[in-house]
């Protein structure tokens, strides 16, 4: 398995700032590579089923020769009513080796994250939360055995 702590930082990189930012990026592009060996390989929906977690649900919304989005998400009840949570769209640039939320679907539906993402006043702080929800996301997703 590939490791992320080999994601080079530059000095200048403090928590929260934009080189931590896209250190974490490619963070997150190692991490979904543990889910998923070849993302350019996923062209219709998948389903990761393991017995000690939910189903984890992979959907591709653009596919293009440099970068990819998918949804990445749990689904609870039936489809297509089904609550997604969370629901992120995960942007994937292949060339350059990142990965990013590009949006979070979560928020509105939970009184304390909508409260949180209030606070968040500066883009780069937004970012920073997002991607963060997915690299922990991602690892967890990991540890349980999901894989595409």
């Amino acid at each position: 398995m590939i490791a992320d702590q080999w994601c080079e930082t530059s000095w200048r990189a403090r928590p929260g700032s934009f080189v931590s930012l896209m250190t974490l990026y490619e963070s997150n592009f190692v991490r979904l590579r543990w889910l998923v060996r070849d993302l350019r390989s996923i062209t219709d929906s998948a389903v990761s089923k393991v017995e000690s977690d939910c189903d984890l649900h992979l959907t591709p919304i653009e596919l293009s020769r440099y970068t990819s989005v998918f949804r990445l998400t749990y689904e609870f009840g039936p489809h297509p009513e089904a609550l997604r949570d969370p629901d992120l769209e995960v942007c994937v640039y292949h060339d350059a080796r990142l990965a990013e939320v590009r949006s979070f679907r979560g928020f509105q539906r939970h009184p304390q994250l909508a409260k949180l993402q209030s606070r968040l006043k500066r883009e780069l702080d937004q970012r920073w939360t997002r991607n963060m929800m997915l690299n922990k996301w991602l690892e967890y997703c990991a540890e349980r055995g999901h894989q595409f």
